[in-house]
């Protein structure tokens, strides 16, 4: 029994020692391992770190032309915004100089509304001081506003009734203007006097010294004349004989009554006869001597008063008739 345990003892022994050994071995390696590693070690970092170093240059560089990029980009979206911020900060001063203005504008108005209630009730209260007027006086009141707006009234339709003649005179003008525009001006004239429309048509051009006769020349402008007067169906039309201050004296013609009746009798019969001018639109009448155009001193006035006269006018009927009508 002792003998199996010493056996025991030994083997237990051998074995311990032996794995003591391999232990010794073992620790050994693992310390030339970590030396080898050590002395590895700066080879293996000293490589990383100059390729890390090199990325981190490149890096770096690229952040900085980046950041060069945004830099101006964003200096100019910061002048952009300033000179924004300074046109809006302009519209907002003119804005507020309108509201100002505006507001000032309320306030006066605030202040004409004010006296004008304060104004109607002053206004009422007098009304009411003057209920004192009997009936009889307040309808004679009402009686005589009514007559003041029917004249009112009245004044008004005249006036329009005025300027309607006036246009129509106007594009009668126009007319006889645009028809005897071939007519030498020293020889007819057209123009607008009291109201009316007067042509005026030379001696030289109507009539033969001393003679009554229409020239063919003057045909020709009483046609003309004719055609417009003959789209104006609504006016009156009246012939005036004029001479100068020179007797005369024939055997047909006693003076210058006479020369000058002649002429407008013989200008109203071409009138009716070969232009078809309704005759109970037309009257001559001879004026003599006694209406000049211009002194009879001269040879250039004597001539200027040696005319015929034609004078469109409105009827009088009707113009009597519109009188009723407004009143």
């Amino acid at each position: 029994m002792f003998q199996e345990h010493l056996y025991i003892y030994l083997f237990f022994k051998r074995f311990l020692s032996f794995e003591v050994k391999n232990l010794r071995r073992n620790k050994r390696l693992i310390q030339m391992k970590k030396i080898y590693f050590l002395l590895l070690l700066p080879f293996v970092f000293s490589c990383t770190s100059n390729k890390k170093l090199t990325e981190l240059k490149s890096k770096i560089a690229e952040l900085e032309a980046n950041g060069g990029q945004l830099l101006v980009k964003s200096k100019a979206e910061l002048a952009d915004c300033q000179s924004l911020t300074t046109s809006l900060q302009s519209k907002l001063n003119e804005r507020l100089q309108e509201l100002e203005s505006k507001n000032q504008r309320i306030i006066s108005l605030q202040e004409e509304i004010d006296y004008l209630k304060k104004t109607s009730t002053n206004m009422l209260d007098r009304l009411s001081d003057l209920s004192v007027i009997n009936k009889d006086g307040a309808e004679s009141i009402r009686k005589s506003l009514s007559a003041m707006n029917a004249q009112g009234k009245y004044i008004q339709d005249l006036n329009q009734s005025i300027k309607r003649k006036d246009s129509l005179n106007l594009a009668l003008v126009m007319n006889l203007k645009r028809s005897l525009a071939d007519i030498n001006d020293e020889d007819v004239t057209v123009e607008v006097k009291k109201g009316v429309v007067y042509i005026s048509i030379s001696d030289k051009l109507m009539f033969a010294s001393g003679s009554s006769t229409i020239t063919p020349r003057a045909n020709k402008v009483l046609s003309k004349v004719a055609k417009v007067l003959n789209d104006h169906k609504e006016l009156d039309i009246l012939v005036e004989g004029h001479t100068d201050n020179m007797p005369i004296s024939t055997d047909c013609i006693i003076d210058n009554w006479d020369l000058s009746a002649r002429r407008a009798t013989s200008v109203v019969r071409t009138l009716q006869t070969k232009f078809k001018v309704s005759p109970a639109r037309l009257t001559a009448g001879g004026r003599g001597e006694y209406y000049p155009k211009a002194n009879n001193t001269s040879v250039k006035g004597r001539q200027l008063n040696r005319r015929t006269e034609i004078i469109v006018t409105p009827k009088m009927e009707q113009f009597f008739n519109l009188l009723s009508e407004n009143k």
